[in-house]
């Protein structure tokens, strides 16, 4: 493992804002810091002053910054370019700060889009998306520019359900039809750690008549529905590849540096546990197929 420089003047600062910052991003971006040797220092911020905070960014000269809820659609006014991964969402989750001139990204897009590109998934397969915030736009957006014609959006709200299939060109339910379809995506906090890990996103009827089920909540990396997915011989997705692709394009765009499968499997298991960095290793096992 190369020697990471000692903290100094040169050191590049990239950065988080949430409103309710963890631990897992500074611990991956740190940890493929320190494989690689990179003179980069990663920490987590949360603020009540968005536009001092955007500011600071660009007076400091921070080099990135990931953008978390509630911040992600406030930022865009702030920013002095959108980049098209952000523009098809109307959603920023990185800022890239290029000798003070700020662009918003959307690599929540970029992970989605990229996964079900690997997948092989055929576009021509009708989809229910259950959830309507901001995570489902970026999975629906993506679906949609993957040529994904053949889809409902499941929610409750009927206002951002609705909102949400004009949008993009697919219908609406409140609740789930009698029967499923091919691809099912999970955009709901069931099957999350807490009050929610029991639940299972779709009923088992549903799960053993699709081809492939996407879940993306990523802790725990096996939610009940990817458990009973998995179990029934289906192709999977899961929430933790998608947190953790979503993180190393984040990399990619502050550093300019892709890290090679060894490092993000490392890194991934270091940020998340070993399960997860099993999972991305066995993900670019699956490539090199």
């Amino acid at each position: 493992m190369p020697t990471k420089p000692p903290i100094g003047r040169d050191t590049q600062l990239c950065m988080s804002l949430s409103g309710r910052p963890g631990n897992a991003g500074s611990r991956l971006h740190n940890r493929l810091y320190e494989i690689l040797g990179l003179d980069y220092v990663y920490k987590s911020f949360s603020t009540r002053d968005l536009p001092a905070a955007i500011g600071g960014i660009r007076a400091l000269g921070i080099r990135g910054c990931a953008i978390s809820m509630p911040f992600k659609e406030d930022v865009i006014p702030l920013l002095d370019t959108i980049e098209p991964s952000a523009a098809a969402i109307d959603s920023v989750n990185t800022i890239v700060n290029d000798d003070g001139v700020l662009s918003g990204h959307n690599t929540d897009y970029t992970a989605v889009r990229d996964l079900v590109a690997a997948r092989g998934l055929d576009p021509a397969m009708p989809f229910l998306l259950r959830g309507s915030g901001g995570m489902a736009k970026a999975v629906a957006a993506a679906l949609r520019d993957g040529g994904f014609a053949h889809g409902t959006i499941i929610a409750r709200n009927a206002q951002a359900g609705q909102a949400l299939a004009a949008q993009y060109g697919y219908g609406w339910r409140a609740d789930l039809p009698e029967s499923g379809a091919a691809l099912l995506v999970n955009v709901t906090p069931l099957g999350m750690e807490g009050a929610d890990a029991e639940a299972l996103a779709y009923p088992l009827n549903f799960i053993a008549d699709c081809q492939v089920a996407f879940d993306v909540v990523a802790q725990p990396a096996r939610t009940p529905f990817i458990r009973a997915a998995d179990d029934a011989g289906k192709t999977i997705i899961s929430g933790a590849e998608v947190i953790v692709l979503q993180a190393v394009e984040q990399f990619v765009l502050y550093t300019g540096i892709r890290p090679d499968a060894a490092a993000i499997a490392d890194a991934a298991g270091f940020a998340h546990g070993p399960q997860v960095g099993a999972l991305m290793s066995a993900m670019a096992q699956r490539k090199e197929q």
